[in-house]
């Protein structure tokens, strides 16, 4: 029996009515009560996912077995980092984690001096405020999406992994690369049910001072929400339709045949 299962065993719980419905999410419904709080097993494990999402935010991106992972599938990466110097900055400044430092500008910079040839795509991985989204779903995300890409003909740029980085930054990325477009790879603000759901934007033609109007979001991607394999599906259909059209955002509405049939969170702050 589950541990916070006996801690209500000596109180009398009455259960909801709706809770045949839990089977069907894992919001927070339906949870019965003891007198007129909720039972104690239902507290205990509020208290466990506040806890989880908590560290999703505060717990720092380990770039080495990211990097090591990425390298071992054959991709090349450059390891970057925002104008916030650290987690508390990056908290608390925002805007910061929107922009590169000065050396990760200058690094870029002399990437491209040495490597003048055009570049179609950049992938731009950011810690964003999950690390845990990142560590778990990033490289698999990457290798998914590249290989179709790779079925393209695309010339795709090293993978740039940001730390302290937030959705805005892959615009100054992909700038500074000269690429068309750009995929970003960012972990999403952690919710009590999910602590490592990954987010992916897609931008065409991106530059910096872009607003989210420009960007298309897919959302929820973890094992509990949507599959690497559907989400890279739905981008790969994004990006075929942006070139097509040229534009992204707004201006690009989702109409794959999978639209109707996969949903990410809807209602969400960007990272």
């Amino acid at each position: 029996m589950d541990e916070l299962e006996k801690t209500d065993q000596t109180a009398s719980v009455t259960e909801n009515p709706w809770q045949a419905l839990r089977r069907y999410t894992a919001a927070r419904i339906a949870q019965g009560r003891t007198g007129v709080s909720l039972p104690t097993s239902a507290l205990l494990a509020f208290q466990m996912d506040h806890a989880s999402a908590r560290d999703a935010v505060h717990t720092a991106l380990q770039i080495e077995p990211l990097t090591e992972e990425l390298h071992s599938a054959g991709y090349q990466t450059i390891q970057l980092h925002s104008r916030a110097s650290d987690r508390t900055e990056y908290l608390q400044r925002p805007d910061l984690g929107r922009r590169l430092d000065m050396r990760s500008v200058k690094q870029l910079q002399q990437y491209r001096q040495q490597h003048p040839g055009s570049v179609q795509v950049a992938l731009v991985i950011a810690d964003g405020l999950s690390s845990l989204a990142v560590q778990s779903h990033a490289a698999a995300m990457a290798g998914s999406v590249l290989s179709r890409l790779a079925d393209r003909g695309l010339s795709i740029a090293p993978l740039s992994i940001v730390s302290q980085g937030r959705v805005a930054v892959g615009d100054e990325v992909a700038e500074l690369l000269g690429a068309e477009l750009l995929i970003l790879l960012v972990g999403e603000r952690p919710g009590l049910s999910s602590p490592d759901s990954l987010g992916i934007y897609y931008t065409y033609q991106p530059s910096v001072g872009l607003t989210d109007a420009r960007r298309n979001c897919i959302s929820n991607v973890r094992p509990a929400g949507m599959s690497i394999e559907a989400a890279s599906e739905k981008l790969i259909w994004l990006i075929d339709e942006s070139v097509r059209l040229k534009c992204s955002g707004v201006g690009l509405k989702d109409q794959s045949v999978s639209s109707s049939k996969i949903h990410g969170r809807k209602n969400f702050l960007l990272p």
